[in-house]
């Protein structure tokens, strides 16, 4: 018996237009999610503020100069998502060469160039600024922090997380800024009593006394106390080749930045037969100063700066290329509050190669603390807090006091 084969074409037919409905509701739905991906609106910089950000502090010496008070500037990006970025930046003119002034001046233009873009592609707005003026490290380091505070706070999360990073335990050293031998070992002598283990000793003046100094400075505190030397650019090289030969015997970690910069050609002769480890600072501004010292063999450690890398996002370029060299590194600073220091320990948490830390800036005799929230020291221990961003703001009142600007 034959059974008709209309039935069969019938159900074939309904379940072939089926499938088409369900195809067609499903490219509809894409569309219409596609539609609402691209149509949402990209957060805004609406406006910045710029703070005349000055901290007084007990004068500081180093080889190249003295600094009376700290020469910061404040950054405060605000965006029409409600999501404002803090950044801090402090001006050292005897090394990177910007002064408090012509921070303030570039932050004008780039606060204006950054109006009405999007703060979360950093990036672009770092490439932004590059684009205007190709150096000012110090104050772009400034914009840089405050557009990684916003892109944290946009993801409610801690910038060390929203960096890919996780909490440690963390120790800075304490650094001493040059003075008599005698004054300098008493210095480092009430820093080993209030529980400092790691000493930094400023030297760079005349070679002889600072030998003397570090002398000084290890017969006072003992063979426990780690000593670091900085001599930021003081020496030529046939003096840096004696100090270090002298101060081998003091048992010391490694030497920062010995010689100026346009001796940059004899470091991997001085790297080689110095018998301390070399650390470069102010050769090392970006990724390609990384890349060109480790090549030529011209130094054992990196020191990271935002002032002088412009900012978390080149320093982290700096980070990859020593990580990928083995090289290691340290986060340094200049005359910043706790507010950039805080920034500054986020990026640390965040770079399994940085493993030193010189983060004791607003230690080092600054008479007020401009800060509320942010980094917080347990004796020379330190840690970030737990919330979105940075987690630091600068104190109102101070700022009431501050020249500021709104561009």
């Amino acid at each position: 018996m034959r059974h008709s084969a209309e039935p069969r074409k019938n159900i074939n037919y309904l379940f072939n237009l089926f499938h088409l409905v369900l195809f067609l509701t499903l490219v509809s739905s894409i569309s219409h999610l596609v539609s609402i991906l691209v149509s949402k609106k990209k957060m805004k910089i609406t406006h910045t503020e710029i703070y005349r950000f000055s901290i007084p502090m007990e004068p500081f010496v180093i080889a190249t100069g003295t600094m009376h008070f700290a020469q910061n500037v404040l950054v405060r990006i605000f965006t029409d998502e409600g999501i404002h970025g803090n950044g801090e930046c402090s001006a050292f003119p005897m090394i990177v060469g910007e002064t408090q002034e012509t921070c303030l001046a570039m932050a004008k233009e780039f606060a204006q160039i950054l109006k009405g873009k999007d703060p979360l592609d950093i990036p672009a707005r770092m490439e932004d600024l590059l684009a205007y003026a190709a150096h000012n490290p110090t104050i772009k380091s400034a914009f840089d922090m405050a557009l990684f505070d916003i892109a944290a706070k946009n993801a409610n999360q801690p910038l060390y997380q929203f960096l890919g990073g996780h909490k440690r335990t963390i120790i800075t050293d304490m650094t001493l800024g040059i003075d008599t031998a005698e004054q300098m070992a008493a210095k480092a002598v009430t820093h080993v009593k209030n529980g400092c283990t790691i000493i930094k000793i400023k030297l760079g003046k005349k070679v002889n006394e600072d030998v003397e100094r570090v002398a000084a400075i290890r017969k006072a505190v003992g063979d426990e106390i780690t000593l670091r030397l900085d001599a930021n650019q003081g020496w030529s090289f046939d003096d840096a080749l004696f100090a270090l030969t002298e101060l081998e015997k003091f048992n010391i970690e490694f030497c920062e930045q010995p010689m100026r910069t346009w001796f940059d050609d004899k470091l991997p002769e001085l790297n080689i037969n110095s018998p301390i480890q070399l650390m470069a600072d102010e050769s090392c501004y970006h990724h390609h100063d990384a890349r060109r010292l480790i090549n030529s063999q011209a130094t054992t450690f990196l020191n990271i700066k935002f002032a002088k890398s412009g900012g978390i996002l080149e320093a982290q370029k700096i980070h990859e290329v020593a990580l990928q060299n083995g090289v290691k590194c340290m986060i340094g600073s200049m005359l910043e509050s706790r507010l950039a220091l805080t920034a500054n320990l986020h990026f640390a948490l965040a770079c399994p190669n940085v493993v030193y830390f010189d983060l004791d800036t607003c230690l080092l005799g600054h008479l007020v603390d401009p800060v509320v929230g942010g980094l917080t020291y347990e004796g020379f221990s330190l840690d970030v807090p737990d919330t979105p961003g940075i987690g630091a703001e600068a104190d109102e009142f101070f700022l009431e006091k501050c020249d500021s600007w709104t561009v």
